[in-house]
């Protein structure tokens, strides 16, 4: 079976050490993440994580079941072959003098990114975007020397309204946070 890259995306308690139990499901099942950005949901007391790992579509179904047997996980959507948006954020330190500014700045509005700090010899842009659109702007910055990079990890949400598994998350969600979980 060929492997390819798996966008999911799991709901959880905002609780010390969830992200811990994760990380070491995914180290016990010798599968590497490539890309994790964990943070508040729409529901208090809930984090939302979004994870990309590499591996064929019965790999992502052992993850997704040992992910539910984890206490603290509420559910988990494999949203590869969803319609979805997925962005990502990186902040870059570039090298930025007199002679090369504008060049910069050029780029930096050719890609709808932001300079949100200017020193003398550098600016720190940020760009909000598409995976590959994020990974060409960093490779024609490159050019001009990168002192720091950092970048979010991908971020992903289903288009349009809600879809029956959508409702069936919320639900489960819910339940959890009323203590039916």
């Amino acid at each position: 079976m060929q492997t390819k890259q798996h966008t999911m995306i799991a709901w959880m308690e905002d609780k010390p050490g969830v992200l811990n139990r994760v990380a070491g499901l995914f180290r016990r099942r010798n599968f590497n993440i490539e890309s994790l950005a964990v943070g508040h949901s729409e529901t208090p007391g809930i984090s939302r994580m979004t994870f990309v790992a590499r591996g064929t579509p019965r790999d992502m179904s052992q993850i997704r079941t040992q992910l539910d047997k984890l206490i603290n996980v509420v559910d988990i959507q494999d949203v590869t072959n969803e319609p979805v948006v997925m962005r990502e954020l990186a902040l870059l330190k570039v090298q930025a003098s007199n002679g090369n500014r504008s060049q910069v700045m050029q780029i930096v509005d050719i890609y709808r990114a932001s300079i949100i700090d200017v020193d003398l010899d550098s600016m720190i842009v940020q760009i909000v975007g598409p995976e590959e659109r994020v990974e060409s702007f960093i490779k024609l910055l490159s050019n001009f020397g990168i002192d720091e990079m950092v970048r979010t990890g991908r971020v992903a949400m289903v288009r349009g309204g809600k879809s029956e598994k959508q409702r069936d998350v919320e639900t489960a969600v819910r339940g959890y946070t009323n203590g039916n979980g």
